[in-house]
Order: structure tokens, then C-alpha cells, then sequence
């Protein structure tokens, strides 16, 4: 499997999302691969400080992206970790 793919054919990563990664230097799998759902996350919380979305919208969905999981099908106790790192 091709861990270069465009973001929009990962799991759970659409148009919008795409283009938020796109916006903090995140253009493919490889690069969210090498920055992480957590830090990926930060990158675009630090961006749109005003923007209040579901930690879902984007935490989960990078770690299922990464995991190719549907970002409902992550454990509970996968999705506690996640958030525990953000603070």
C-alpha cells in the first residue's frame, strides 16, 4: 500500500479538511504520517484559534486516516488517549 496517497483519499479526510492540512504544510499521507493526528490537530487549532469544532472533526478523523478506520470505529479508550495529548 502507498503511504503517499493524497489526503482526500484517505479515510474520513474530505475536500475542507484537506485544505485546512494543506493551509499548516500537510499535503499527503506521508506528511500527516510524519506530523501525527495530535500534532496535526494543534497545527490547525493554532491556526483558527476562534474556530470551535467537534475534537472529532479533526483529531479523530486524522487518527482514522491514519489508521483507515471511519473515525466512529476508533476505541474509546484510543479516542481518551488522543485527547489526553492535546490537553
Amino acid at each position: 500500500m502507498s503511504r503517499n496517497r493524497n489526503l482526500t483519499d484517505l479515510r474520513n479526510i474530505g475536500k475542507k479538511i484537506a485544505g485546512r492540512l494543506n493551509e499548516v504544510g500537510i499535503f499527503s499521507e506521508s506528511d500527516l504520517r510524519r506530523v501525527g493526528a495530535v500534532d496535526a490537530h494543534s497545527m490547525i487549532k493554532e491556526k483558527y484559534p476562534n474556530e470551535t469544532l467537534p475534537v472529532c472533526y479533526y483529531l479523530y478523523s486524522f487518527e482514522g486516516a491514519l489508521t483507515e478506520k471511519h473515525w466512529n470505529e476508533i476505541s474509546e479508550k484510543r479516542k481518551q488517549q488522543l485527547r489526553a495529548q492535546i490537553g
